[in-house]
């Protein structure tokens, strides 16, 4: 199967000026990080750091801002891989590493951008409940209609989607500028909390659910393969200033979601934790409080901003999906089936959570979707840093030693707190668990120990065998000989014809390429609700004016010299097509394109697609 390039709908679809102004390419540059940006402040950040700064005022801002520098570093990293080899995170991966361990990657990064959905659900549902009083429930079932929305957008372009994200963006920040004239935090308590402190028990908890909701693994497929929407020259000036722009790029956008996590960290410390609420672990609970504390506007702000911030990150998840499918199987499918696919996943927890324990339990839930979010980050952080800095992969750009050092230092923070979160998580699960409960004790911890060798392969198997970055990155193949090619012969070719101003079009193209000394078949199929039910046995007046019709196509063509036969069939279009084709001998199928695409597919269908996959001859679609 030949390989897709990364999003290849909007693979190089920005033009960067030549030699201009700073301001006018940085302009051009200025996107994907913002795109990327919007997993740093949807719902599951919401979550971590109301709880952190509800439960310990401003200790924890150091934390935001440590996972703010790593977020930027990693980021960096994404941008580099996919401006320098044209591969995003998840086809490098593939390039790379054996199948079974590819498949176990793809798995791990299908979990963390299911976890990530579930966020923006649950902030979704909360913020439609909050502002407009819709139950919960109905608020998680309206989400899956965002699907047309990403529809929509990546039908218009990468610009247009990018022009959205960046509104709902402005309105996130806005709303928080507000709320801080409203609660007045304290500076000199705000100051202190950028010191490191030491971190046990719940404060490493919420620590480990900030970063994972910060340094967000599905963002790092992400920004490997939106970097590449900018049609860049491809040498070592290009690549360079491409580089340089997109580093700015993240450095402004990453430094506005670090400001939006801590507004909504010091909005929850001078607003809870300074008036003696320590536990404020859900997000409608601090909109409760907050109208109590502050009167209407605080809390409608809050509202409006966390139905920006769910809708925003939903779009960018979905895109994360895709590219996360589409690199480590080389499997594509239609986005919009993407979509639901990946939001049907999310769903059922979130029902099942408000169905069994209650609308109290979401909050949980959030905060345990943003530690499963880090606990991913490892199989995504690894195979990144090995990639940007081997030179076989990388040639000239890749990273210098005090970057590979700070990346590998990073990767050693995360993984070291996983691992201690880990140990005493399941300590706790197993206590509840009592002497019971055996072979959920031997599934989870055989589940650790095979995470446990994936991280062990991904880490150590580049140091151990070379072979590995000797492989050859082909995206598509290697170019065939031509000497040898002949030029084809049709002698049946058969097309569709529905009676309207294309037959025109389909037929000159047939006839052009069999000539007179082709015999030529003319299919169409009655659509009619008796022809699908009664088939050939049918003879409605639909029936008898396509009959007439296609006879007269007849007619006209053995005029001009020409062998034809035609053929009526009955029932839905694709698939009458297609069994007549695979029957007949025919060395060549002609069909016309009405031109209709996107949310008109869903409505009117796509025979043409779902012809050309399942015959076994060529087919030319004329449009």
């Amino acid at each position: 199967m030949q390989e897709q390039k990364s999003l290849s709908e909007v693979n190089a679809s920005v033009n960067v000026p030549v030699k201009k102004s700073f301001w006018r390419t940085m302009f051009a540059f200025f996107g994907p990080a913002y795109l990327v940006s919007v997993g740093y402040m949807d719902p599951g950040n919401w979550a971590t750091d109301i709880a952190g700064g509800s439960q310990f005022g401003y200790k924890l801002i150091w934390v935001l801002l440590m996972s703010n520098l790593m977020a930027l570093l990693l980021q960096s990293l994404a941008a580099r891989l996919g401006v320098v080899k044209g591969l995003d995170l998840a086809q490098a991966s593939r390039q790379q590493y054996q199948k079974w361990a590819n498949i176990s990657l793809y798995v791990f990064a299908e979990i963390a951008i299911a976890a990530c959905d579930l966020a923006e659900i649950i902030g979704m549902a909360i913020g439609l409940n909050l502002l407009f009083g819709l139950p919960l429930i109905y608020g998680v079932i309206v989400t899956v209609l965002d699907t047309l929305i990403l529809l929509f957008l990546l039908n218009k372009g990468i610009r247009k989607m990018e022009l959205f994200i960046l509104s709902l963006i402005s309105i996130i920040g806005l709303s928080f500028i507000a709320e801080m004239f409203i609660v007045k935090p304290q500076v000199s308590e705000l100051i202190h909390g950028f010191i490191p402190s030491a971190l046990n028990n719940n404060a490493l908890y919420i620590a480990i659910g900030i970063i994972g909701a910060t340094v967000m693994p599905h963002n790092l497929y992400l920004h490997s393969s939106l970097v590449q929407t900018r049609r860049i020259e491809r040498n070592n000036e290009g690549i360079k200033e491409a580089l340089k722009f997109n580093f700015i790029d993240s450095a402004i956008a990453l430094n506005l979601a670090f400001f939006v996590n801590a507004a909504i960290l010091i909005l929850a410390a001078s607003a809870f934790y300074a008036n003696g609420f320590n536990a404020i672990g859900d997000i409608q609970h601090a909109y409760v409080l907050l109208n109590n504390l502050f009167g209407n506007y605080a809390p409608t702000l809050f509202a409006i901003a966390l139905i920006a911030a769910g809708q925003s990150s939903t779009i960018t998840g979905t895109l994360a999906g895709q590219i996360v499918m589409e690199g480590y199987l080389n499997f594509r499918i239609s986005p919009w089936i993407r979509r639901l696919l990946t939001r049907t996943i999310a769903i059922i927890p979130t029902l099942f959570t408000i169905i069994y324990f209650g609308e109290k339990s979401l909050g949980d839930l959030l905060v345990l979707s943003q530690v499963i979010l880090s606990l991913q980050l490892g199989f995504a952080i690894i195979p990144l840093i090995h990639f940007t800095s081997s030179e076989k992969i990388m040639g000239n750009f890749k990273i210098n030693k005090t970057v590979k050092f700070l990346s590998w230092f990073t990767a050693i923070i995360i993984l070291s707190l996983n691992v201690k979160l880990v140990i005493e998580e399941i300590g706790v699960f197993f206590t509840y668990l009592g002497d019971e409960n055996i072979l959920i004790k031997t599934v989870t911890i055989l589940a650790i120990c095979f995470a446990a060798l994936i991280l062990i392969y991904i880490t150590f198997e580049p140091f151990i065998s070379r072979s590995r970055e000797e492989k050859t990155f082909v995206p598509h193949g290697e170019a065939i000989a031509l000497n040898q090619i002949q030029q084809s012969v049709y002698k049946t070719i058969a097309l569709t014809v529905d009676f309207t101003k294309h037959d025109e079009s389909t037929i000159q193209h047939a006839l052009s390429l069999g000539g007179k000394k082709a015999k030529y078949l003319l299919l169409h199929v009655v659509e009619s609700a008796g022809a699908i039910r009664m088939k050939g046995e049918v003879m409605d007046m639909e029936t008898e004016y396509d009959k007439i019709n296609l006879e007269k196509y007849q007619t006209e063509l053995e005029k001009l010299g020409y062998h034809v036969n035609v053929e009526l069939g009955f029932g839905k279009s694709a698939n009458v097509i297609t069994d007549i084709i695979n029957k007949k001998s025919v060395d060549l199928l002609v069909m016309g394109a009405h031109g209709h695409k996107g949310i008109k597919d869903i409505i009117f269908g796509s025979t043409v697609d779902n012809v050309r996959h399942n015959v076994k001859v060529p087919v030319l679609i004329v449009k």
